[in-house]
Order: C-alpha cells, then sequence, then structure tokens
C-alpha cells in the first residue's frame, strides 16, 4: 500500500509540530506539504527546522492552492475561520480533509456538513483514541444510571486555549444528552455562581480550568446516592492527538465523500 500523502495546516504551531514529528516517524505517511499563514516566520523554512532535525526537504508555504495537489489529504487544527477557508479550497480541489479545529458555531458546522456533500472529512472534537473510547463509556454508563446520577463535567487545559468549555467536554455532553434524551440548549449549565437554588436532575454541568501547559484532562463524574462515578481521560502529550489524526487521514484516503468522525475511524458504530 502505497503512503498517504499529506498537508499539514498550521505547521508552526503546537498541534501543527506534534503532526509533523508523529508524521516522520509512520511508515504509511508522506508529508508533502507544510502550511503556515502568510507574513509567518515559518514561511520557507524546511521542517527539519521545526522539527530540531536534519533538512526533510519540505519547505513550509503559505498559498494551499498552489501546494494542496501535491497531497491527499490536508490534516487542519487551527482555528474556525482559517479552518473553512482551507475546507473550500480543498472542496474545489478534490481533496479530503481531517478537522480537528474547535470552536466552531452551528451555523459553520453546517458549513462543514454542506461541503462534505463533495469531499470525504473526518471532523472530530478529539483524535485520541483513548478520548473515543471514552465516548461509548459515557454512552453505557449514561444508559444504566440513566435518571439516578446527576452528570458533571469537569475539563482542563492550558493557558492559551482560546475556546471553551473543550470541544471534547462538549462532544462528551452531546453524547450524554443524547442516550438521556436531554437537551443541552435548555439543560447545560456552564459555570455557578451566588444562590443558585437546588440543582435540577437533568442538568449537565461544565467547569473549566485554564491554566500553564496542561494538554488535556476530561472527566465526567455521575454523582449518584451513596457512590460516585468518575470517567476520566488525562492527556500527556499531544502525541496521542497527531497518532490519531495520522490515523484518520491513513483511512480517510480512499473514502467516498461524506462526514465522518472517529468513531468511523475505529470501528465503533
Amino acid at each position: 500500500m502505497s503512503s498517504t500523502r499529506i498537508a499539514i495546516a498550521g505547521c508552526n504551531g503546537r498541534m501543527g509540530r506534534a503532526l509533523l514529528l508523529a508524521g516522520a516517524h509512520h511508515e504509511g505517511i508522506s508529508i508533502e506539504v507544510a502550511l503556515a499563514r502568510p507574513g509567518c516566520e515559518a514561511v520557507g523554512l524546511d521542517i527539519g527546522t521545526l522539527m530540531g532535525a536534519p533538512p526533510q526537504g519540505v519547505r513550509v508555504a503559505d498559498n494551499l492552492p498552489g501546494v494542496i495537489a501535491g497531497a491527499d489529504v490536508l490534516i487542519d487544527f487551527t482555528r474556525p475561520g482559517i479552518s473553512l477557508e482551507y475546507l473550500d479550497i480543498c472542496r474545489a480541489q478534490g481533496r479530503a480533509v481531517v478537522l480537528g479545529t474547535t470552536g466552531f458555531s452551528p451555523v459553520q458546522k453546517a458549513q462543514i456538513a454542506e461541503m462534505a456533500k463533495e469531499i470525504p472529512i473526518v471532523f472530530a472534537a478529539n483524535f485520541s483514541v483513548g478520548v473515543n473510547l471514552s465516548f461509548r463509556l459515557l454512552e453505557i454508563a449514561s444508559r444504566v444510571l440513566g435518571e439516578d446520577a446527576d452528570v458533571e463535567i469537569i475539563e482542563a487545559h492550558h493557558r492559551h486555549k482560546v475556546d471553551a468549555p473543550s470541544g471534547t467536554a462538549l462532544a462528551m455532553a452531546e453524547v450524554i444528552a443524547r442516550t438521556l434524551d436531554r437537551d443541552l440548549a435548555t439543560d447545560a449549565v456552564y459555570g455557578r455562581e451566588g444562590h443558585t437554588g437546588a440543582r435540577k436532575r437533568q442538568t449537565i454541568g461544565f467547569a473549566t480550568v485554564r491554566g500553564g501547559d496542561i494538554v488535556g484532562d476530561h472527566t465526567v463524574l455521575y454523582a449518584c446516592e451513596g457512590e460516585r462515578l468518575e470517567i476520566t481521560h488525562k492527556a500527556s502529550s499531544r502525541e496521542c492527538f497527531a497518532r490519531g489524526a495520522l490515523r484518520a487521514a491513513i483511512w480517510l484516503k480512499d473514502k467516498p465523500a461524506g462526514l465522518y468522525d472517529m468513531q468511523d475511524v475505529l470501528g465503533l458504530k
């Protein structure tokens, strides 16, 4: 089987560098394109410089339309506005996309779904295999505990993260809400202060921590009378996200147009 040729957006960022390092050591991957925004100091550099490694023969570009033809799949963990621009370019040139950007609005998510009618897209809030396994565990726990538990989601990330709650926390809440037939639009509580009154059973609560260099911690607490269950995932480095994204890219390469997620990639559906 030939290697999957990938393009990495935001290659100079924290996740972009993790993807470069993981991709450089993955037998099924060939890094053909690395992309940064125009004006970025990384433009023109060999990706080996970003990796702290010898030259790799690929220089950082700032013009996706001019270079995307050299890749089968774009992997993008940037910002919503930038990602939509890149998705439109990939749609026009028939390239697949692994999309790990978070913080999209409902309207933007609808745009992604529309573009997926023309190209294959894996869109996930989290590409860690462990996190995606936890989604299945949350479905089971929610179904078994039902209305006997108060559900709270606690998440922690580094000080640079710009959206809250995290996309992963929201994805966990969506699994729980779907299983318990609840509506996040009315049942989610994103913070508490002052005299809040007694907790309502249907509430799904969120607590957000931002600080230091925390890669990503998520805990779902099911608090029952006399006992509690906690389902926790902690990421110690971005390597787990990078490996999952590369796995998704290989899986996606020859797939038909459609909107997929990591549950599809891992065969958990």
